[in-house]
């Protein structure tokens, strides 16, 4: 097989969230169970860290993976959905995962997924175990794909767990309250594995509190030791000082990762390789500096608050729920624009008229579908936003889209491209 046929074997023969939605989404992991055992159980060959959360789980396990690679461990990272190419899920020292490995692995074990019939999500879980198994990492960090209680990765036993904040997204899969939804992402605390919650949130810090009294884990919610206070930001970088239990612990922290919402990641991140230095990792100061400064170049994140463009000012954003949107349009007012020129598309499956009313009615909006079945029906989508005042043309791509706006946006104006992680999926300059 070409790897071409693979991604179209992937593609078609399995569900696929990313593509289809809900349907794809298997509230069991008896499937994943019986690709590893089938595998030699990979997923127990290697440490693990295992982050899960509504917003922030990406950025955070790219973080902990760039201080981890800093720290001289050969260092898996996976993470979803991919945004230009498959091989960006699974990566070791920032380097994706080789096509001919892909191809080999669905040619070898393909009379096992015809037998097991797995999602495409639990096979690409299977795939990264067994990767990182034959690549003899030293730790992997491992984000949840959707939930955490019964997500496919929930099959490892890791040195210690990450919870960021919790809010709404997935609801029909997840619960309709706050309540449950992190009772379900409050499923990959594990028995004796100390877990990190980043943002202590009042109405559900019982939850958590709860699951970890059930299985004797040790417990931290990382702002009760840590706080950060923002010094300096620019579109490149954010320098923060970082206080532990109220003393200056790392003054002048820089990030690369520039979208204000990190200063609510960086405490669970900063609590995780506490934990994991207590566990016996060599993590120095200097790691932590140059991995949390670099952590793009080291990892290859793209999408988070990404500049590709000064003139106009052109960035995009993969946050696509009530608190990511918030987040992002918190950022745009603080660069005091004179016009927002904003490409906007959804998928079919969230609250988009909830997130259409918080958006700013004098922003130009150029509305768009990418091109997955999930993705909101560009008309439906126009009518949705009329309806709460949003003013815009509707485009047939998001290519078409942005070609629109960059041809309307002065130099001194800016385009921001987001709405879901589908969109700027299909930004070329990406």
């Amino acid at each position: 097989m070409t790897y071409e046929q693979v991604l179209d074997y992937l593609y078609q023969q399995l569900p696929m969230f990313q593509r289809i939605g809900n349907a794809a989404f298997k509230k069991s992991l008896d499937n994943i169970i019986a690709l590893c055992d089938a595998m030699g159980n990979p997923q127990h060959t290697f440490k693990t860290i295992h982050v899960a959360c509504t917003n922030g789980k990406g950025s955070s396990s790219h973080m902990l993976a760039a201080v981890l690679q800093e720290s001289g461990y050969k260092t898996g990272l996976y993470t979803s959905p991919h945004l230009k190419s498959f091989t960006e899920r699974v990566r070791i020292n920032g380097a994706e995962l080789p096509q001919q490995y892909l191809i080999n692995f669905v040619e070898n074990y393909k009379p096992l997924f015809e037998q097991v019939q797995p999602s495409f999500f639990e096979m690409t879980v299977a795939l990264a175990f067994k990767y990182f198994a034959d690549e003899q990492v030293d730790v992997a960090v491992i984000e949840v794909g959707l939930g955490g209680r019964l997500d496919s990765t929930n099959i490892i036993t890791p040195e210690a767990s990450l919870i960021t904040n919790i809010g709404f997204d997935h609801q029909n899969l997840l619960g309709d309250t706050l309540q449950e939804i992190a009772g379900e992402k409050a499923g990959i605390i594990k028995a004796g594995v100390p877990a990190t919650i980043s943002l202590k949130q009042p109405e559900i810090e019982t939850v958590f509190r709860e699951k970890a009294a059930a299985v004797k884990a040790p417990l931290y919610f990382a702002t009760d030791t840590y706080s950060v206070e923002p010094k300096s930001y620019s579109l490149e970088q954010q320098v923060f000082d970082v206080y532990k239990q109220s003393e200056l612990y790392l003054p002048h922290l820089k990030l690369d990762l520039t979208g204000i919402y990190q200063r609510y990641n960086l405490p669970g991140v900063l609590q995780t390789i506490a934990i994991l230095q207590d566990r016996g990792f060599m993590i120095t100061e200097s790691a932590i500096r140059n991995g949390l400064g670099n952590t793009k170049q080291l990892t290859g994140l793209k999408g988070r608050w990404q500049v590709l463009n000064y003139s106009p000012l052109t960035i995009c954003d993969t946050g696509h729920n009530v608190d990511g949107i918030n987040q992002i349009l918190a950022q745009l007012h603080s660069l005091q624009p004179k016009q927002v020129h904003f490409v906007f598309g959804a998928v079919n499956d969230k609250d988009v008229t909830t997130i259409l009313e918080m958006l700013p009615k004098n922003y130009s909006y150029y509305f768009c579908q990418a091109a997955i079945p999930r993705a909101l029906a560009v008309d439906e989508l126009t009518q949705k936003a009329a309806v709460v005042g949003l003013k815009g043309k509707s485009y047939s791509s998001v290519a078409e889209a942005i070609k629109a706006a960059k041809e309307n946006a002065a130099a001194d104006e800016v385009i921001f491209i987001g709405g879901s992680t589908f969109v700027v999926a299909e930004i070329e300059e990406l």
